[in-house]
């Protein structure tokens, strides 16, 4: 017998079936999947919440120890994210948050801002040992 949707629980504001997947150190604060975890290995531990429709395993220097994993239920979603997040994997442990597309560019405008005013600083000599501006 299938569940309704009103008997599967009241469902966070910020819920969908996009997972944003972190994996860290207890001890340290990186953002590190165990990088010789396979996008295999991921479907096998998320899977077994619910049907899968994709997920995306971070490749390149910016986004390795990150994964993206996307439900067909929003639902099973839920349900990975409430189980799996603190999870130990390897030795480190799962940050599983819903993906939220406007904190993401945000959090990536500042970062590149961040960035933008490093080069200036150094383009003119702002902030190094000896000088008055730091």
């Amino acid at each position: 017998m299938a569940m309704s949707q009103r008997s599967r629980g009241r469902l966070p504001p910020d819920a969908n079936r996009i997972l944003f997947v972190r994996y860290h150190f207890s001890h340290v604060s990186s953002r590190n999947l165990p990088f010789k975890i396979s996008a295999e290995e991921t479907y096998d531990l998320f899977g077994k919440y619910g049907a899968i429709r994709q997920i995306r395993v971070g490749t390149d220097k910016e986004t390795r120890g990150t994964a993206f994993v996307v439900y067909e239920d929003i639902y099973d979603a839920k349900n990975a994210c409430d189980h799996l997040s603190g999870f130990n994997v390897l030795g480190r442990y799962l940050i599983v948050l819903y993906f939220n597309p406007n904190k993401m560019s945000k959090k990536m405008s500042a970062e590149k801002k961040k960035e933008e005013l490093e080069a200036l600083k150094q383009k003119f000599g702002l902030g190094t040992v000896g000088n008055v501006a730091q």
